[in-house]
């Protein structure tokens, strides 16, 4: 059986077990957080209204969590059931509101965080805090790349002539 050529690329190789790597680390995340009714991706929406004083509109939501903001309004009325977060009116624009962590949702925060940061620094036990700011570095650089390829005429068009030099 022939294999593609690109197929023995270092390159592409790596890009698939970042993918394996992503796919694990959201399954572990699953059953991390279930043992308090939450989701990683309402977890994740906790977690940066936490980081964000005075909240954020769910476009902001949806921008920085990387997700049509169709699916944040589901996670936002999920969250707000359960008087973890709520909606407040955002000042100046009366058919907006911003998105708030609410007392109950910094609690239940306190409560994760401390495992959940142990439970990352245990996943990268064996990786040198600084091989980790580089990867991060090389991460960015990697995402950067392929918005720039989806952005591109022959992309979009099917083409798949791009200048794979390093």
């Amino acid at each position: 059986m022939r294999t593609n050529s690109g197929e023995a690329d270092p390159r592409y190789r790596a890009l698939l077990e970042l993918l394996r790597a992503a796919d694990t680390i959201w399954d572990v995340s699953r059953v991390f957080f279930s043992r308090w009714d939450l989701s990683p991706s309402q977890f994740n929406v906790l977690n940066l209204l936490r980081l964000t004083r005075g909240g954020l509109s769910q476009t902001g939501l949806s921008e920085q969590l990387i997700m049509h903001r169709s699916n944040v309004t589901g996670l936002v009325d999920r969250l707000e059931k359960r008087g973890l977060v709520a909606r407040r009116d955002a000042a100046g624009d009366r058919r907006a509101y911003n998105v708030v962590l609410t007392a109950a949702g910094a609690a239940l925060l306190k409560e994760i965080l401390p495992r959940y940061y142990r439970g990352a620094q245990a996943a990268w036990r064996h990786v040198p805090t600084r091989r980790a700011s580089e990867i991060t570095n090389e991460l960015r650089q990697l995402a950067a790349n392929a918005r720039q390829i989806a952005g591109s005429r022959d992309y979009k068009n099917g083409g798949l002539d791009y200048d794979t030099r390093a």
